[in-house]
């Protein structure tokens, strides 16, 4: 089993990482409507990575030889590799300017206008369209799915990735569960703090994962 759990958890760090589903959760849980449209984002946002986590492992486990190592997963680390570190590399030529300010994302502006429902598809929506979450839960996926353990030992493994991945959104809306007078605080401290440290994870989490996506790559094909 920890065959298929070593290899794909630096990539759902990566997934819990992601600041803008944080961003997000924690806009939503001081909405309104903060706790009903928090367990429903968090809920969205665990199926959408589970539904990810599971195609590419059902997907892969299918590819792999009756014999030998699969080199599937070595050519898609290869090329997953390469657009993370591209990624990186636009989100610092893009990066914000001192004395400019960057227009949030329209969905950040209509937070407070979530119902439910639209709260959970705004989370399964950030999970299969932003690409440095999308990458990550792929290369994570097709790290367990290349592995040699059993069909029970890959399904473990994809459960750990999905809880790890969602670290990111269970851990605000746990904290909100938990009181409102020391949540109020909490929250707007970590709002606070990814709000000013937005810019660097999105670059440094792509570089870092890019590189060991690479490395896996061509170790994986020499």
């Amino acid at each position: 089993m920890g065959e298929a759990i070593g290899p794909m958890l630096a990539s759902a760090v990566a997934v819990a990482l992601s600041p803008l589903p944080l961003i997000a959760v924690l806009l939503i849980l001081a909405s309104p409507r903060g706790r009903t449209n928090g367990l429903t984002f968090t809920a969205g946002w665990v199926l959408g990575l589970a539904a990810v986590v599971a195609l590419v492992v059902v997907a892969g486990s299918a590819l792999n030889p009756a014999d030998g190592t699969p080199t599937w997963s070595s050519w898609l680390k290869l090329t997953l590799g390469a657009a993370l570190l591209l990624l990186a590399a636009e989100q610092w030529r893009n990066r914000p300017r001192p004395g400019h300010v960057t227009a949030p994302p329209a969905w950040l502006l209509e937070i407070d206008r979530l119902t439910p429902a639209r709260s959970a598809g705004l989370a399964v929506t950030l999970v299969v369209t932003r690409p440095r979450t999308l990458l990550p839960a792929v290369g994570g996926a097709a790290s367990i799915a290349a592995a040699p353990p059993s069909a029970g030992a890959m399904a473990v493994a994809a459960a750990v990735m999905v809880l790890i991945g969602s670290l990111g959104t269970l851990l605000p809306l746990a904290v909100q569960l938990r009181g409102a007078d020391r949540s109020a605080h909490a929250l707007g401290e970590w709002r606070a703090w990814t709000a000013a440290h937005n810019a660097a994870i999105m670059t440094a989490v792509p570089i870092v994962l890019g590189a060991d996506y690479l490395g896996s790559a061509l170790s994986g094909l020499s």
